[in-house]
This record gives C-alpha cells, sequence and structure tokens, in this order.
C-alpha cells in the first residue's frame, strides 16, 4: 500500500513543475505594481517549489533499480497515444533543476532593483518557467509546441524589460528568427503526423520502423524540418546569429535565465533524435546524424572564435552557450552513450556557470565605474512608471533606501568576491582543473578515446578531441582578457557596493558548480544512466505507452 502512495503521489508530483508557476503568475497579474513586496515573496515561493519538486523528481527517479524510471502524469486522464502524457525521466528531471535554479537564481537578483523596471517582469518570468518545464516534461509533439511558444511569446516581453533602443533593435531579430523556426515546427509535426498518424513521441517511435518505403522520404523531410527549427532555437550554426546581439542587450537577471534557452533546443534535439532515430529504426537508423555531428563542431569552433573577437563579458558568455551548445549537439551524434553522458555532465556545468556570469556582468561594469545598463523607468511603491527618459542616478543611487544588507563595504571586500567569481566562472567555462568544467572534458575526451574506428563520420571523434583542447585554452584567453581589464586596470575608482541580493544568486549558482565536483562520482552515475535509457528508448517506449489513469489513494480515478 505504501509503495502503490507512493507511486501515486509522485506521479501526481510530475504536473507540479508546470501548475506552480502558472497558478502564481495568475496571482500575480491580479496584484497591483505598487505591492511590490508581495509579488516579490510570491515570485520567490513559486521558485522555491519548483525547485523542491524538481529535486525530489530527480531523487525519485535516480533511487529507482529498474533500468528505466519514469514518472508518468495522465492530465486528461486518457491512456496514451489518444490523451496528453507529461513524463518525468532522469534527463528532463535534471533539466527542471537547471531551469529552478537559474530562475531562483534571475529572480532573487532581480529583487534588487530590476523587478521594478517593468509591471509585468514577475508574471513573464514564471510563465517563462512554466513554459520551459512544460517543453521538458511533456511527451507528444503538439505539448511541446504548445510550451514552447508559451516560454518564447513569455521571452519576447521580458527580453525588452528595462526598455532602450538595442533591447528593441535585438529583440525583432530574435522574434523573426523564432517565428520562422516555429512555422518550420508546425510543418514538421504535419507532416509526421500525415505519416504516423500519431503526435505521441513513444508511438511515433514504435511506428516508425514499420513506415512503408514510399513513405519514408516523407518523413525525414518532416523530420529534417523539425531538427532545423530545434537547431535554430539551440544556436547552432549558421543560424544562430540572433543570439550574442540578444543575450548583450538583455537585462542582467534576463540574460541569466536565458542560459538556459537555448538548452530547450538541445532538449528536443537528445530527446527526439535518440527515440525516433536508433540504431534499430530500420531504413531511419541514425538518420541525420552526420548533420549533428558537422554542425556541433562548427558550432563548437564558430562559438570559440566569437568569444576571442569579444571585448565585452555579456558577448564572450552569450557566444560560450553557443559553444556548449554545439558540444552536446555533436557529442549527441556520435550516438555513443559514454560520449553522451559526459555532453550531459558538461551541459549542466557550463549552463550554471553561465547564468552566474550573465548576473556578474553588472557586477563587473560597476566595479569599473560604470552603469551602462541602468533601466529607463523604475516603478516605485506609489506609482506607475512614467516610462519617460530621466537623468541617470550616481552609481550606488537607492542603495541605502532599500534597507538591504550590503556586501564589501570596503574595496578589497567586493573585489575578492568578484575576483573570486570570475575565477570559477572562467575555470568552468574553460574547462580547467579542479571544478566541474574539466570533469565534463575528461569525461568527454576520455568517451572519445574509447570509442570504436567506426563511430561517428571519419575523422569527427579525433577532430572533436582536438576542438575540446584547444578551443579550451583560447577561451581562458578571451575571459582572461576581460578580466584583466577590469581587476588589473590602473585607474582610480570608487569603492563597488554589491548588494547581498546581487551576490547570493551567483554565489549559489557558482557553488553548485563546486558541488558537481565534490559530488563528481555520484553525478557522473546520473549521467551515465540518463545517457544508457536515452540510447535504448524501448523503456521509454513501453512506458508511456502501457500508462493508465492512476487511482487515488481512496479509489476514486
Amino acid at each position: 500500500m505504501n509503495a502503490w502512495t507512493s507511486e501515486w503521489s509522485m506521479a501526481h508530483l510530475v504536473v507540479a513543475p508546470v501548475l506552480v508557476p502558472l497558478a502564481a503568475a495568475g496571482v500575480l497579474a491580479a496584484i497591483g505594481a505598487q505591492h511590490r513586496r508581495v509579488k516579490a515573496a510570491i515570485g520567490l515561493l513559486s521558485c522555491v517549489l519548483m525547485l523542491a519538486t524538481a529535486v525530489a523528481l530527480l531523487l525519485w527517479v535516480d533511487g529507482q533499480d529498474r533500468p528505466g524510471a519514469f514518472g508518468v502524469y495522465l492530465p486528461g486522464n486518457w491512456p496514451a497515444p489518444f490523451g496528453i502524457v507529461l513524463v518525468a525521466d532522469r534527463l528532463s528531471a535534471m533539466m527542471l533543476v537547471l531551469v529552478a535554479a537559474t530562475g531562483l537564481a534571475s529572480l532573487l537578483y532581480s529583487l534588487a532593483r530590476w523587478h521594478r523596471a517593468g509591471v509585468h517582469f514577475q508574471v513573464l518570468l514564471q510563465l517563462q518557467l512554466m513554459g520551459l518545464n512544460g517543453a521538458f516534461l511533456t511527451a507528444d509533439l503538439f505539448n511541446l509546441f504548445v510550451f514552447f511558444e508559451v516560454l518564447l511569446a513569455a521571452s519576447y516581453g521580458l527580453l525588452l524589460h528595462g526598455g532602450g533602443e538595442a533591447r528593441v533593435r535585438s529583440g525583432l531579430h530574435y522574434i523573426a528568427i523564432n517565428l520562422v523556426a516555429s512555422l518550420l515546427f508546425l510543418i514538421g509535426v504535419s507532416l509526421l503526423y500525415g505519416v504516423t498518424g500519431t503526435l505521441n513521441m513513444a508511438d511515433i517511435a514504435a511506428k516508425l520502423p514499420a513506415v512503408p518505403a514510399s513513405d519514408r522520404g516523407l518523413l525525414h523531410a518532416g523530420a529534417a524540418l523539425l531538427a532545423i527549427a530545434f537547431l535554430a532555437k539551440a544556436a547552432i550554426w549558421p543560424m544562430n546569429f540572433w543570439l550574442p546581439a540578444a543575450y548583450r542587450a538583455a537585462s542582467t537577471p534576463v540574460a541569466g535565465l536565458f542560459a538556459i534557452l537555448t538548452k530547450v533546443g538541445v532538449y528536443a534535439i537528445l530527446r527526439l533524435w535518440t527515440l525516433c532515430f536508433p540504431a534499430t529504426a530500420g531504413g531511419s537508423a541514425l538518420f541525420g546524424s552526420e548533420a549533428l555531428v558537422w554542425g556541433g563542431l562548427a558550432t563548437l569552433a564558430f562559438g570559440t572564435v566569437g568569444m576571442l573577437a569579444s571585448h565585452n563579458l555579456a558577448r564572450v558568455v552569450a557566444f560560450s552557450i553557443i559553444g556548449s551548445s554545439g558540444t552536446v549537439v555533436a557529442a549527441a551524434g556520435f550516438d555513443h552513450p559514454a560520449l553522451t553522458a559526459g555532453a550531459l555532465f558538461y551541459l549542466a556545468s557550463a549552463t550554471l556557470a553561465a547564468a552566474a556570469m550573465f548576473l556578474l556582468v553588472e557586477l563587473m561594469d560597476r566595479a569599473r565605474g560604470v552603469d551602462p545598463d541602468r533601466p529607463s523607468a523604475l516603478i516605485t511603491d506609489d506609482r506607475l512608471p512614467s516610462f519617460a527618459e530621466a537623468e541617470p542616478p550616481p552609481i550606488d543611487a537607492n542603495l541605502d533606501d532599500l534597507a538591504m544588507p550590503l556586501v564589501g563595504r570596503a574595496i578589497p571586500g567586493a573585489v575578492i568576491f568578484l575576483s573570486l567569481s570570475f575565477l570559477v566562472g572562467t575555470l568552468v567555462l574553460a574547462g580547467l582543473p579542479p571544478l566541474s568544467g574539466f570533469v565534463a572534458k575528461v569525461a568527454m575526451l576520455s568517451a572519445v578515446l574509447a570509442m570504436p574506428a567506426h563511430t561517428g563520420p571519419a575523422g569527427a571523434g579525433a577532430l572533436l578531441f582536438t576542438l575540446q583542447v584547444v578551443l579550451g585554452l583560447l577561451a581562458v584567453v578571451a575571459l582572461s582578457r576581460v578580466g584583466l581589464r577590469v581587476f588589473w586596470s590602473p585607474e582610480e575608482r570608487p569603492p563597488p557596493r554589491l548588494r547581498v541580493a546581487e551576490s547570493v544568486p551567483v554565489a549559489a549558482l557558482l557553488g553548485l558548480c563546486v558541488a558537481l565536483v565534490l559530488a563528481g562520482e555520484p553525478a557522473l552515475r546520473y549521467m551515465s544512466a540518463t545517457a544508457a535509457a536515452l540510447h535504448d528508448p524501448q523503456h521509454y517506449i513501453a512506458t508511456v505507452q502501457a500508462a493508465r489513469p492512476v487511482a487515488s489513494p481512496g479509489g476514486v480515478r
């Protein structure tokens, strides 16, 4: 009875990451802008609940002793493939934790001043988190499209948060590329539905080997259109021209949250490609694997060159996100579980570090004595913003009147915090010892050396090995150049003053990167189990197809 009750509880917990931010967004939309503290408390409570739920799901799936551990929820009480299905497995649980961690950090950072720069910031952030969580949990293509559109619609508003010409200009480019990608998504889904007669991912994977040869070209065309849509969202070269400018223009907390945004496209590629085109897929076996490998390698090289060509920290970090997406996509294309496991470890590490580095951008600018990213208008407790441009206040304006503790009143304390945080972030993004980026690269390089010679396109494994080593050193050069300009300049500067609300999120995200090293063995074991389940999708297919409405403990369905 206890095991059945636990199963019932975990099955219903799967939907919580979608319902919690949705409910929070509804409540926040009904609260006036003058109640900032109430809205901040509701937003923080929502993010904390999401983080607790995500961690609970991750621990639950990791604690199962069967090969594929899944929590399945049927929102409409209809079995697959007729109804909507939400599935929490090891991969989606890991992504939920990353979303909750970056979302909580970005929200906490915004409470220092950025949440006052727009009326609906809190609502948009919760809708963004809901869309991200839904995309990682859904098991059918139609709802994947719905959640994609929810998170994209929220991201359009968040990108414009704070005002300014640069945000509007980059926002138009961002919206245009995503609208095109969404159109390709719809066309691809339509083609797949026409061939297979279903939109449930597991059902598509089960029916795909039986597709007649006459329809296989149409099937591949639909899959290719879907892949283009996902790769554009994942910022794979050459469809990533929109990302550096958009992420550079975004406000600091929004850029921190956007660090996870491209990983939605990467997740979709990992999920659908390993599910629908494994080596056992008959005439469609490993369809598109070479395109994933070479596209990922080109993106990795492009991202590193972009880092070298950039002198602004935000652009450097934006290009590092491009490089990390390319690394994971290329690794997945080899269809080698050990390499995928290392890439997943790298994905988690790079996402946390990039989010922390984006939050550091504004703090390091303040240390240089400049504040180039001031919101065009701030909401006070008793009035709505006029959105009229005002004379910018001094750098430290409105610090003391917020009655918030400060970190680093003396220069050494603040500079030490900033320099150590920047150093840790640099080590993680560049993959240098002893932090998590190094562990991830060692895992990937070891897998490349152990791969059979025929795995992947000819010469691609050696090229991936070389690029990981050489481009990591170039990333050190790019990041070190930015750090030297900030911390070693001889100019006289006023003492930088850092709010606790700005410093704690940075420290927490980088602390998670350190925790990945301290818990390296169980973390790598988790990633290996995740990769094994991805590359052997039969457990996923069987679990989803066998899912039935779960009766309540009292016997009511």
